[in-house]
């Protein structure tokens, strides 16, 4: 805990996957209306913790995102998916990588961090946790899963890196920060295939300083140092929030990579910054409108 205040900020992300001449207007009111109800929470003194894991897992569950319900099967037929939360006043983190069947990944990982002296899960392991646990099973994965807005068919059974993840980061009333991610993976992905989002310290971080989340071609942002490479530029470098996502994404972008990130400081700054199209995303805080938006600039 750091201090008791009524600062409190809020971003969420829906993916940098983006593609410019669609419509993401639905998608826009989607982050909106989380926007709001993550605001009450947070006003209403929730914390950082639960708000993040909320907000992701609505996004899960509607079907809208490349996470959750959004997800399309990988090259073996199988739907995978990837998520992780961490807390940033202890560290305790969680996640889930190639888990299968749960209608919210990021609550299985949530219950990773709550009851599991590990930090990462996988495969039938991530899934027996997960039934042993209590979590939403899908009943049946064949009829379940839908395209999420903006994507085809055709997106879907290709391996050119398309992507798509959720994720949110938040700073509550005490002073502390947590951030969570979700996805489904690119298209058209081999069996197995693991990004960046379930990797503590690459997709996802949160300390005492900052909270970050991260959308776009996994592997990238593993070889760039991902989320722990702008929380060290931030905390040791003496870059400001956007000034350290900027230097992570532009070694993204060196090494052929595409993608996003939002970011929260413990001051309550918000930061979101991407170098592809667009990247779905709304924000809002005690210093903050709600802004929601896919490719107009708000930072």
């Amino acid at each position: 805990m750091v201090s008791n205040s009524s600062r409190f900020s809020l971003a969420l992300h829906g993916g940098a996957g983006a593609k410019t001449g669609e419509d993401y207007t639905v998608v826009e009111q989607h982050l909106a209306i989380l926007a709001a109800e993550g605001e009450e929470m947070l006003k209403g003194g929730a914390t950082s913790l639960d708000t993040v894991e909320k907000m992701v897992a609505e996004m899960e569950a509607s079907g809208l995102y490349v996470a959750g319900k959004g997800s399309a099967p990988n090259l073996a037929g199988a739907v995978e998916l990837d998520a992780s939360i961490m807390d940033g006043a202890t560290r305790n983190a969680g996640a889930v990588a190639a888990i299968t069947d749960v209608v919210r990944p990021i609550s299985v990982a949530r219950r990773v961090l709550d009851h599991s002296p590990s930090v990462m899960l996988a495969g039938n392991g991530a899934r027996s946790f997960a039934e042993v646990h209590g979590a939403e099973l899908i009943a049946d994965p064949e009829n379940y899963y839908v395209l999420p807005v903006g994507v085809s068919e055709d997106d879907i059974n290709v391996s050119d890196m398309q992507h798509g993840t959720v994720g949110a980061v938040a700073l509550d009333i005490k002073g502390n920060l947590a951030a969570a991610t979700s996805t489904g993976g690119v298209f058209g992905k081999p069996e197995g295939r693991v990004g960046d989002t379930p990797i503590i310290g690459i997709g996802t971080w949160a300390d005492e300083e900052i909270a970050i989340s991260c959308t776009g071609t996994g592997e990238y942002f593993i070889r760039t140092g991902g989320a722990l490479t702008i929380a060290n530029r931030f905390a040791l470098a003496g870059d400001t929030l956007s000034e350290a996502l900027q230097y992570m994404l532009k070694d993204v972008q060196s090494l052929g990579g595409d993608g996003g990130v939002i970011a929260i400081s413990r001051s309550g700054e918000i930061a979101m910054q991407y170098n592809s199209d667009g990247m779905k995303r709304a924000a809002v805080g005690s210093d903050q409108s709600l802004i929601a938006t896919t490719f107009a600039s708000c930072d």
